[in-house]
């Protein structure tokens, strides 16, 4: 194979799932990949499968596939997603009994291995902070970012549907373009072509101008009906951005080389499981409407350790507010804010209060965020909030509040071989 035309259709967990559809339906794709895990995403899947052992994985999971396995199946598109999140098996599970429901029959290989919270030291340091890991509060996660030669035996099954939990973004798209095109995943040349094309997908509508528009400095059309982006990507490295003809978006110079530089502290040594990438020779150029060639990716030799997100009980977050309406809304506002922080003086509670609402408007309301180092400290701050109905300046109402708890995020290493990484396949039989 020459050629292999691969889609990016979810940037993250609340992604839409129209433009996936669209891709799969008429973008004459091989591979679609929906990217929808953060950092944080999977520190508060653990906490979900910590209180339930079925849970864990995306909860958009089955909404999504119900709309987009049928399309997929009836093409022969292959999807590749990280949505198993802090639970891949049961994720797999539930895909292939959505699968059987649905009448797909559809193979379902599922990537494990990821979870190294048993395996890592908590005396290492963070990488951001150089503190012992532990040091920061009760580890709840680790998560190490696989790679392109853990996803590739999964891939190898044949199965239609290829679940993962943390892997690196642009490996899942990296993977299959090394599969497809018979790829050397020690070769830095090909897995840095591989790895700048998953790059630019990876945040799906980031790259057709989504996250880019700003109205009257970059202007999109069509940005309600933003389509999502595919590449073909050539043997030889060659790398071609679009999206389905029809649908709204931008595909420029200017918003390839903004979701180039996403994320990238180091032009010269953009670290992945995969490779060292760096960017300083890579060229731009519109070949074409919606339609943009990037050549000269380089690379090096592929980092020994992995990257491992972990995260931690960092305390508790208080989010509450109330609004007042007529003359003086904004000082009767501001008053109350000012009520809250006193009963609040001297609470072990960090509290933070705003006024949304200018001078003279006719609606103002009192926003308040703490921080606590647990949910009864939390509490107490809504509860003030709360009281400000009776106990407040006149005229308050639709007070709303909400505790959360709060997952601290920091990273660490790990030596490759302390991560095992398994594949296991439900359903079938499995699609070719």
């Amino acid at each position: 194979m020459n050629c292999v035309r691969i889609g990016g259709g979810a940037g993250f967990a609340g992604d839409r799932f129209e433009p996936a559809e669209a891709l799969a339906r008429d973008g004459d794709l091989a591979d679609l990949v929906l990217e929808c895990l953060a950092e944080r995403t999977i520190a508060l899947g653990q906490q979900r499968r910590l209180a339930d052992p079925s849970a864990g994985y995306d909860p958009r999971l089955v909404a999504r596939f119900e709309r987009l396995l049928p399309i997929t199946a009836a093409r022969g598109v292959r999807v590749i997603t990280n949505m198993g999140a802090a639970n891949p098996l049961a994720a797999g599970r539930v895909t292939a009994d959505l699968a059987d429901r649905l009448g797909l029959g559809l193979g379902v290989a599922v990537l494990t291995g990821d979870d190294v919270l048993d395996r890592i030291d908590p005396a290492a340091p963070a990488l951001e902070t150089g503190r012992p890991l532990a040091a920061h509060g009760e580890l709840v996660s680790a998560n190490a970012y696989l790679g392109a030669e853990q996803i590739l035996p999964a891939l190898d099954t044949g199965a239609q549907v290829v679940l993962t939990g943390r892997v690196a973004d642009p490996s899942l798209f990296t993977a299959p373009l090394a599969q497809r095109l018979g790829w050397d995943l020690r070769d830095p040349a090909a897995m840095a072509a591989g790895t700048v094309a998953g790059h630019l997908l990876e945040c799906a509508g980031q790259l057709t101008g989504g996250y880019f528009a700003d109205p009257g400095r970059k202007n999109v059309p069509g940005l309600a009906e933003l389509g999502f982006p595919f590449a073909d990507v050539r043997a030889d490295g060659g790398v071609e951005v679009s999206k389905p003809a029809g649908t709204g978006g931008l595909v420029s110079r200017a918003t390839v080389r903004e979701q180039l530089l996403y994320e990238v502290t180091d032009p010269t040594a953009y670290l992945t499981p995969d490779v060292t990438l760096d960017l300083r020779e890579v060229t731009v150029t519109e070949t074409g409407p919606d339609r943009v060639a990037v050549r000269g990716a380089a690379g090096r030799a592929r980092p020994e350790r992995l990257k491992v997100s972990v995260g931690y009980r960092a305390g508790w977050r208080a989010e509450a507010g109330i609004s007042y309406q007529g003359p003086g809304a904004r000082a009767r506002a501001e008053l109350a804010g000012e009520v809250v922080a006193r009963r609040l003086a001297g609470a072990p509670v960090r509290v933070r209060a705003d006024v949304l609402g200018a001078e003279g408007s006719p609606e103002c309301r009192l926003r308040v965020a703490a921080s606590a180092a647990d949910r009864a400290g939390a509490e107490v701050v809504c509860h003030e909030v709360e009281a400000l109905y009776t106990n407040g300046p006149a005229g308050g109402g639709g007070v709303r509040t909400a505790v959360t708890e709060v997952i601290g995020i920091v990273s660490t290493l790990i030596d490759r071989d302390r991560v095992e990484p398994a594949v296991t396949v439900f359903g079938g039989p499995p699609c070719g």
